[in-house]
């Protein structure tokens, strides 16, 4: 049967459709709601479910235009620097650097639980580096881009199909795990959010700050301004040899439009329109990116390598309750920051901060988190990430050049 291949308006409007069902379904089912599991996550993930039984029952393949996609997590990375005051940074500052070395230490467990548990199986090493930070540290962009070395090389076959469905079903069990942690750790010890931080969401909420059609046109100004910038920024980086992410510049751009508004009255930006705006870029992006798997591909999972990841999954856990929480200061603040680190180090940055989202919208706010969370997990990571990879490449047991 010949694919079904939905133009951009159709994907939206679906997009519209699966969000307000996960909704509709969360606000039904006490489960669902009760570990803050995202709505575009339950709608996003039930859907693909249901195109891969319609794929292999009937032979239906269903298409998406997901041109949007990628300029919605722009914006939403964009709202994320328009909501960063630099006091916010300077009081995350020491908190940062402590966050940043709990989640290096979790690369380097994350790659050793996959290359000593495809060494136990006699598989290639290689093999549990797919299946370690590679893939669920980096994601999508980075598996690719070691799947197909990984194959000329090493000669590993079907390498590029094992990066991608270890990405997506790193994609579904991040966006899974991170909001039943965080509740799980809010109730445990009885955690609430800080008294200030608390004053401050009131203060918002009690109209200083009212969103208006002329709010709305200002922050999609500097939003559509940022993205423009930000990827012109990322294209001249890319003549220098040093490739960086364009949603890194828009997002650092955002912080300088946030920041220069401290001192120019004319641009000020409103909090309360640039929260509401980033939470319909980050749930659109979320939606379709889960409704676009291919879940059929995760066949390939079947065996070895889905023990890898479900060990993977148990060493996340573990750490981000027992590591993660406790080094971070066993506050309320630390449960959202485990429950962050759980989305970027099995998912992405914005599955994590939707997880966040959740939770918070629940238990509480928690604005430190959404200051540590994003500039980790969106930057400094990645980073981290790539030298820790050639560390174990440059391992005897790989024979492979880093």
């Amino acid at each position: 049967m010949k694919p079904i291949q939905l133009d951009l308006l159709s994907t939206i409007l679906i997009a519209f459709v699966v969000l307000f069902a996960g909704r509709a379904l969360i606000a039904r089912s006490a489960f669902l709601a009760r570990f803050s599991i995202p709505a575009p996550v339950v709608g996003g993930v039930i859907t693909a479910i249901l195109l891969a039984v319609l794929d292999v029952a009937g032979g239906i393949k269903v298409g998406f235009d997901m041109a949007l996609r990628d300029n919605l997590l722009l914006m939403f990375f964009t709202t994320v620097g328009l909501s960063a005051d630099a006091r916010m940074l300077a009081r995350g500052g020491p908190k940062l650097v402590v966050f940043l070395l709990v989640s290096i230490v979790f690369i380097a467990l994350q790659n050793f639980v996959g290359i000593a548990a495809a060494v136990a199986m006699d598989l290639h090493p290689a093999v549990g580096l797919l299946g370690g930070s590679i893939t669920l540290t980096g994601g999508h962009g980075t598996g690719a881009a070691y799947g197909g070395r990984f194959g000329d090389t090493m000669n590993i076959a079907g390498a590029m199909e094992l990066t991608m469905a270890c990405a997506t079903a790193g994609l579904v069990l991040g966006s899974l795990l991170g909001g039943p942690l965080a509740e799980y750790l809010v109730r445990r010890h009885r955690l609430k959010p800080s008294a200030a931080a608390t004053a401050a969401a009131e203060h918002a909420d009690a109209g200083d700050d009212p969103i208006t059609s002329q709010s709305v046109l200002n922050t999609l100004f500097a939003i559509l301004a940022c993205l423009a910038a930000g990827k012109m920024i990322a294209r001249a980086f890319q003549g220098t040899g040093l490739i960086l992410p364009d949603f890194l510049f828009c997002l650092l751009l955002g912080v300088a439009i946030r920041n220069a508004a401290s001192f120019i009255p004319p641009i000020r930006v409103s909090n309360a329109t640039v929260d509401l705006l980033g939470s319909v870029a980050l749930s659109l992006f979320l939606v379709m990116a889960l409704m676009g798997m291919r879940l059929v591909d995760l066949v390939s999972l079947a065996g070895p390598l889905l023990l890898i990841l479900t060990l993977q999954v148990i060493a996340m856990a573990l750490f981000a309750a027992f590591v993660t929480f406790r080094v971070m200061g066993r506050d309320y603040d630390a449960a959202i920051l485990s429950a962050g680190h759980v989305g970027f180090a099995l998912s992405s940055t914005a599955a994590a901060l939707a997880i966040m989202k959740a939770v918070t919208e629940r238990r509480g706010p928690s604005p430190l988190a959404f200051v540590i969370v994003p500039m980790v997990g969106a930057f400094f990571i990645d980073i981290a990430n790539a030298l820790l990879i050639q560390g174990y490449l440059a391992l005897p047991l790989f024979g492979f050049p880093s």
